[in-house]
This record gives C-alpha cells, structure tokens and sequence, in this order.
C-alpha cells in the first residue's frame, strides 16, 4: 500500500538549523510542502538508508544500466571517479561523466540529463542537502551518493526510494534517531477530530455532563498542544547540534577501492588512486590526524597484499612495472622534484618553524643547513642531480638536525610509487600537481578543460602531464609563500574579535590563483600557522579564521573562506557554514552559497562590512 506523506522542510533561520515540522498524512496546500511518496513498509522507528552491502544494492543495481555520474572539482573526488571509471570499463558499463562545481552546475547537470539517465552517481557532493527538495527528481530517479561532506542531510538519511547513501557505517556520524525529528500528526488530528465530532453528537446530554465533556476535551487538547510544543523544541536543539558544524568523513576513492575490493577487481592503480584520495584529505586538512593514521593503516594493509601477491611481476623489473611502498617521509613538499632548499622554503611546516619572512628565520635557515653539514651546492641543485652518497642518508640526516630545531614531526607516514626505473612520487607530490591543474589560471581554459587534464595525470601512462602539475604546483608553492611573508610582515591580519580575518586586495601578486577554494584552503591554513607562530597574543593563537580575495573585479565579488582554529588535535569541524548563512540573512548581504562546502561562499565587496559585523556579533 502507498500513501502520500509530506516533508516539510524549511530554513529556521533563528537557529541555524531546519525545521522540519515533520511527517502528515493529510495533503495540504502550501508553496513550502514538498510531496513524494513513499511506501509506508520503509517508514519504521530507528532505520537510516545507508548502503550496508555496496556490491549487491549499488554496484549490481547500475551495472545493466547507463549511469550520470556527478563529480565535484576536488583530487578525492577525482580519484574515487578513476575507480569507479576503471570498474565501468572492466564491466563495459556505459555511463557519462560530468563535472560539476557548485550547487547550480549540479542543477543543470541533472535538468540536461534527467531524460536520458534514470541512475545517478555523485561523488563529494549532495549529501549535506535535501538532494530531491533541490533537484526536484521524478519518482523514477534513484541517486547513489559518496560524498565525504559531514553532516548528512536527515531526509537524505531517512529516505529510501530515492537516496542510497555509499558512505562507511564506522563514521561517527551522530544522526539523530528518527522518532526525534519526525512526527506522525494522524494521531493529533484525529483526536481533535474526535473531540469535536463527540460534542456535536453529546447535544441532548444534560448541560452539566456536557460542560464536564467539553472540559476534559479542551484539557486533552492543550495536552496534547503542549507535547508537541516541548517535541518541536526538543527537535530544533537536536538539529541544530547535529547541523552547526561541518567536517569531513572518509575518503571517497578510499569507499570505492573497497568496492572494488569485495568484487575482487582491485589493481595496483585502484589502490594507488585511493592513496591519493586519504592524502588529499591531509594535505587540504580536512581530516583530524587519527583519522589519516587510521586509513593509512587500512591502506598499508591493501598495499602489503599486493605487493606480496605481484613479486614476481616485480622481480622482472619491467620498464612498466609499478611499486606502491609505505613511506616515513619528510614533511618537505615536492622535494625529489625541487632542491632541498626551494622546498624547505616553501614547506608550510619547515617554513613556519623557522619564521623564514624574518631575518631571524633566514639566519636559522642557515644553521640548520650547515647542522646537516650538507655543500650549499648540492642543497641548491635539483634532487635528481644530488650526489647519490647524500640521498642514501638524507631523511635520517634532516631528521636528526631537525630535532634539535624542535622540529620532531619532520617526518610522516605516507606512500610512495615508482613507474619503472626513473619515475618516483610521494602521494602528496600527486595531490599538489593535480589540484595545481585542476585550478590552473595561466590560460584561460574552460573548467572542464583543467577537471579533464587534472584527471588525465593521476594516469601512469600521462607522467608528462603530472610533471607538468608539479611545475605548476611549485609556482603555486612560492606565490603562497610570498603571500603569507607579505601578510604577515604588514600585518594584514586583524583580530575581530571571535576570529582573525585577511583580505587581499586587488593587485596582490597572484592574487587570480586565490580566487580558486582549493588555492584559498592552502593560503588560509599556511597563513594562520605562521601568524601563531609569529604572534605573541595567547588569545589570537585560538582563533578561527576568516579571509577574503578578489574573485570578479568587474562584478565587485569576493570569495570568503572560513577554517577553524589550528590545533595539532583538532577535529577539523568547521562551524562558519551556519554561521555565513545566517549573517547574511540577517543583514540581507548578497552572497552565493554554491559551494559544496559550505565554509565557502560569494560576497558582494559592498557588503562586506556589515557581513562582518553581524558574524562578530553572531560568534561574540
């Protein structure tokens, strides 16, 4: 049996957090309501709509089928796609890859695709919404969603027709039970029904029994109005506690891999894209610490099984053979591709132990150089052309001068993989060249053009085109260097109060490239460690922070990014979505919200004043 019930699904814009007045079985009429069916067997106290087994309700659903796959512009996303790509054409499944960058690139993806597709993959984006309150679907339409963005959107959660979640059940994912955000009103109406009904058929009782009817009758009705009162409070606090922040879950190439894993279709490649994926994370800190050292562990699992399971295609020492190996690498980026001294410059933690847009930094710079008791030449010159004596001992060497410049996290666990003879990289070396690609602004390609060729170097058979990211990479990696000297040295950091904020002005070198999140996300969090480091005030040392670039001159728009307070044991929630949201509301700023991650938005330059004082006295 099928019965109509409503959503009702609006913005509480007073609590940050969405109100919904729960589930009716009487059709009403309002612009609000939202109608779809469901049949009411799935409708059950406590149940959630994760996919527990991702072969049997996903993978066989769409492998006879032609599939619209959604993927947003971030190197995780990217991966999971390569595996999922790689599966598509093992089992010749067809399908249609688009990339999509934002909330209205996903609407008219899907508005040009919803004809011809009935399946739909989205890969880092559509969980954190009400996907079909967006979209708008017919009831045909069924989309399957891997997408790390934390909180999960409750009616994606409790929604099984239509929204197949592929996200890992051991996240600690905290939604709320369903009993304590949606309601039944049969019961509440029906009684009044009854009450009512009662006392027009009571009218030849005595007036005395009567009145003592009417009595009880008003007293069970205010009863119930005040039950529903404390529920509906109740159920604010509850979403607004599990929607204030936002954070990241696991990997979506890390999922996918396991896919291809229980399916026993798990290569070397599949293996070395989720090892990129669980990097990405790290490197754009959107992951606590154990988490990473968690799935690292998962993955060196996977790595020793299949390095133990190809040792003889290993031996051969094939041109084309490749080798994933566990690394305990130095925290220094890109260095096999730069020289040791460009990379220790433009490392974010080397760079901010020594305060290098000091003199003092410069000076400590040399000492730890000649600590190492490395030639200032063969620091200067390109790894690759290091005499071979100096790299057998180099990570133990630098390891060993660092400790005593209290540097004693110079080393991190990590992977490493070699393509034949001459071909090396570091998973983080990847993640860099591949983001540098993918928000490449020296020619003005369409975003699709970089989505493609950032997709195209996580390939083995395209290393000219990942040499290419890492050259692109590096000069990302000096421009954010130079950027957050600048800033610190005319301290164009302020303290707001609840939160620091920066805003570059037009005509700041490279100020183009931080237009993009991706480039913005390195700059912000580089910039807020080095000001920790260089700042004496306790107080701003805890502080969140918020920072402003150019995005369109023309326009008059800026892009606003808000990251969390720096902490070695941080949980990386970010609360500035909420936040964002209701500045604007409440001061009518006109912003665009089109970000999958909600921390990131557009802000007309007018009305950044009192955007910012309504967020000081929103966080005060």
């Amino acid at each position: 049996m099928c019965k109509k019930l409503i959503w009702r699904h609006r913005r509480n814009t007073e609590t940050l957090s969405i109100k919904q007045q729960g589930l009716c079985f009487k059709t009403r009429t309002n612009a609000e309501v939202i109608i779809f069916f469901i049949h009411l067997n799935f409708i059950r106290l406590n149940f959630n709509m994760f996919v527990t087994d991702i072969r049997k309700e996903f993978y066989d659903v769409v492998v006879n089928q032609r599939v619209a796959l959604f993927v947003s512009p971030d190197i995780d996303a990217l991966c999971a796609c390569k595996v999922l790509q790689a599966l598509f054409h093992c089992d010749q499944v067809q399908y249609t890859l688009v990339p999509v960058a934002g909330w209205q690139d996903l609407g008219t993806a899907f508005m040009e695709h919803k004809e011809q597709y009935q399946y739909f993959v989205l890969i880092n984006c559509g969980a954190n919404v009400d996907l079909l309150e967006t979209l708008q679907p017919e009831e045909d339409s069924v989309f399957f969603i891997c997408d790390t963005h934390r909180p999960v959107d409750v009616v994606n959660v409790y929604n099984d027709t239509q929204i197949k979640l592929l996200i890992k059940q051991d996240d600690d994912l905290g939604v709320p039970s369903y009993d304590d955000i949606f309601r039944d009103d049969e019961e509440d109406e029906e009684g009044d029904g009854d009450d009512s009904g009662n006392e027009s058929d009571g009218s030849a009782e005595p007036s005395g029994k009567r009145r003592r009817y009417d009595e009880d009758a008003l007293e069970r009705r205010i009863e119930r109005q005040r039950a529903r009162r404390e529920w509906e409070a109740r159920r604010r606090e509850i979403l607004f506690d599990y929607e204030q922040y936002e954070f990241h879950g696991t990997s979506a190439a890390l999922v996918m891999f396991e896919l291809a894993w229980v399916m026993s279709k798990d290569t070397k490649d599949m293996l070395w894209w989720s090892v990129i994926g669980v990097t990405d994370q790290w490197v754009h800190d959107k992951i606590p610490h154990m988490k990473y050292v968690t799935d690292i562990a998962t993955l060196q699992r996977h790595v020793s099984r299949h390095n133990h399971r190809n040792e003889d295609e290993e031996n051969s020492l094939s041109i084309d053979c490749m080798r994933i190996t566990f690394e305990y690498d130095l925290r220094l980026v890109l260095y096999q591709h730069w020289s040791l001294y460009e990379s220790i410059c433009n490392s974010c933690y080397t760079s901010c132990s020594f305060k290098l847009w000091s003199i003092n930094g410069q000076k400590k710079l040399q000492e730890f150089l000649a600590d190492m008791g490395l030639p200032l030449k063969q620091v200067r010159q390109k790894f690759n052309s290091m005499d071979m004596s100096i790299k057998e001992n180099l990570r133990e060497v630098i390891e060993e001068s660092a400790n005593k410049f209290s540097m004693k996290d110079i080393r991190v666990q990590t992977f490493a993989v070699n393509f034949g003879f001459k071909n090396r990289f570091l998973a983080s070396d990847v993640v860099h060249a591949a983001a540098a690609l993918l928000e490449n602004v020296e020619k003005d390609e369409m975003p699709t053009d970089n989505f493609i060729k950032a997709l195209d170097c996580l390939s083995r058979s395209n290393l000219e085109r990942l040499h290419l990211g890492i050259d692109l990479a590096k000069k990302k990696l000096k421009a954010i260097q130079q950027t957050v000297a600048s800033c610190i040295c005319t301290n164009l950091i302020l303290s707001q109060g609840p939160f620091l904020y920066c805003h570059l002005l037009e005509g700041t070198p490279d100020v183009k490239l931080f237009s993009k999140p991706l480039a913005l996300t390195l700059l912000c969090k580089y910039l807020l460690k080095a000001f920790i480091c260089s700042t004496r005030n306790k107080r701003c040392k805890i502080l969140p922070l918020i920072m402003a670039a150019p995005l369109d001159v023309e326009k008059g728009t800026v892009i606003v990014l808000g990251i969390p307070p720096e902490s070695e044991t941080s949980d990386k929630k970010n609360f500035f979505g909420r936040a964002f949201e209701k500045a604007a509301e409440s001061t009518s700023s006109r912003t665009l919200h089109d970000h999958f991650d909600t921390s990131v938005i557009e802000l007309k330059m007018e009305d950044r004043g009192k955007f910012l004082d309504a967020l000081i006295t929103l966080l005060s």
